[in-house]
């Protein structure tokens, strides 16, 4: 608990330490003769360059009409020495699509090679950041998956049902451009797994994840996440997500490269099973494409 006041508590601090910067831009505007008082409501847009972070869900929606198709890909860990040339002979890949049904609320589909998942999902933006007179700080949305091992579970002593393969993840992302330059996220996350691995794991497994970008240049930005797992939920083998790496944009493409400890790329995955150890070097380099088609009718 003490470790998630702590990621609270900081994403409180920058928040009141970058208030001053409003408060000189508003003073700035009224030495140019604008009442920032009278400043139309305007959304806040780019908060992240993509839908997601690294592995996260982040506040962005695709627009409306909008279809983005996303590959992710994962080597295998750095540490895997010469004959796997650093990780570079192995791979885990996901393929998938999101289509922004409105501009507040999108549909997802996706593959995973781990594990042989099928995942499905949802984002509905609640609320949007605005700036203005009585603007909104925060961007508010909910996030839901289910989804769906295909794989054969290896286990004698439990029987490989459908349901056993279902698992689910309920999301509140709660982000907010604080400046040009930087935004923040938090994600207070649950995932439900139909069956666990061991007995002695929880069904249920409470995280809260902090994401941030900092804006480098007009097209490239440095991301980072962080999910935290509450104690006593998931096997001591397993460890806390972490992932770092560059956003590109270059026209209707975004490419993200990263580094990160985790193999999957779907909720569960990520947040409950999660075995590599930054600190012994199981870290995965990988990439993520997405790709925009505007599906509306001219």
């Amino acid at each position: 608990m003490k470790k998630i006041l702590l990621f609270v508590m900081g994403f409180a601090g920058v928040w009141i330490g970058t208030t001053p910067l409003m408060y000189a831009q508003d003073d700035l505007l009224s030495m140019l003769g604008t009442d920032s008082s009278e400043m139309k409501k305007e959304p806040v847009t780019a908060t992240f360059k993509t839908t997601r972070i690294v592995n996260f869900p982040s506040v962005v929606n695709t627009a409306a009409g909008v279809l983005d198709i996303k590959i992710g890909h994962r080597f295998g860990f750095v540490n895997s020495g010469i004959g796997e040339l650093f990780g570079l002979d192995q791979s885990t890949v996901r393929l998938g699509a999101e289509y922004g049904v409105t501009d507040a609320f999108m549909l997802g589909f996706g593959r995973s090679t781990f594990e042989k998942t099928l995942d499905g999902y949802f984002k509905w933006k609640i609320f949007k950041q605005t700036r203005g007179k009585g603007g909104s700080p925060l961007t508010v949305s909910l996030f839901g998956s289910t989804a769906l091992k295909t794989q054969k579970t290896n286990n004698s002593d439990r029987e490989d049902l459908f349901v056993n393969n279902l698992f689910y993840t309920g999301q509140l992302i709660l982000g907010s451009k604080i400046t040009e330059e930087l935004s923040l996220q938090l994600s207070p996350t649950i995932v439900h797994r139909n069956l666990t691995a061991r007995p002695s794991e929880k069904n249920d497994v409470l995280g809260i994840g902090a994401g941030g970008r900092i804006k480098l240049t007009k097209r490239l930005s440095l991301n980072g996440e962080y999910m935290y797992v509450l104690p006593d939920q998931i096997s001591s083998e397993f460890k806390n997500s972490f992932s770092v790496g560059f956003d590109i944009e270059t026209g209707g493409h975004v490419f993200q490269l990263h580094f990160t400890n985790s193999t999957a790329m779907i909720e569960k995955g990520y947040i409950a099973e999660t075995v590599g150890d930054w600190a012994e070097g199981d870290i995965h380099f990988g990439f993520n494409i997405s790709r925009v088609f505007n599906l509306k009718k001219k």
